[in-house]
């Protein structure tokens, strides 16, 4: 997939990935994090805006700065390369919005014929992970390199 993304800056065991939102409001700083959540393997995917006075990801902010499309390239990117240092990791995915959710499911099936080429997706469906179809709709996602 080569669309345009932004440049990642990589952190901390290359679970932090730093870039730059760029449009009509002005330059977002924003964050990928990939954190372990049990000893299977299994990380969460956290994007975000950085927060300088907290520190932290906020994960509910709107910046409305006109480029989702190559925000969710640039967090494809890292994907990607998260799962290329660690490649037995599933990674799970979900919006911390219904809309956000549905924004994700949106690009994964946008790219879903190249990104299949790759890795494994699973959508939940009824509190279960099944293989993902386009044409269903997810409340998270799984996945992980083939």
């Amino acid at each position: 997939m080569n669309l345009d993304k932004y440049t990642l800056k990589v952190e901390e065991e290359s679970t932090i990935f730093r870039f730059e939102s760029v449009g009509p409001n002005g330059r977002i700083p924003k964050i990928v994090q990939f954190e372990l959540i049990d000893e299977n393997g299994y990380y969460n995917l956290a994007l975000g805006d950085f927060n300088p006075v907290t520190g932290k990801i906020d994960d509910l902010s709107v910046s409305n700065n006109r480029d989702t499309d190559k925000i969710l390239a640039t967090v494809v990117a890292a994907l990607f390369r998260f799962l290329d240092r660690y490649r037995e990791a599933v990674v799970y995915a979900e919006g911390s919005s219904d809309a956000r959710t549905r924004l994700y499911q949106m690009g994964i099936t946008r790219f879903y014929e190249q990104a299949c080429a790759n890795v494994h997706l699973f959508g939940q469906l009824n509190g279960r992970f099944v293989p993902f179809v386009p044409d269903e709709r997810y409340s998270a996602f799984l996945v992980k390199r083939k």
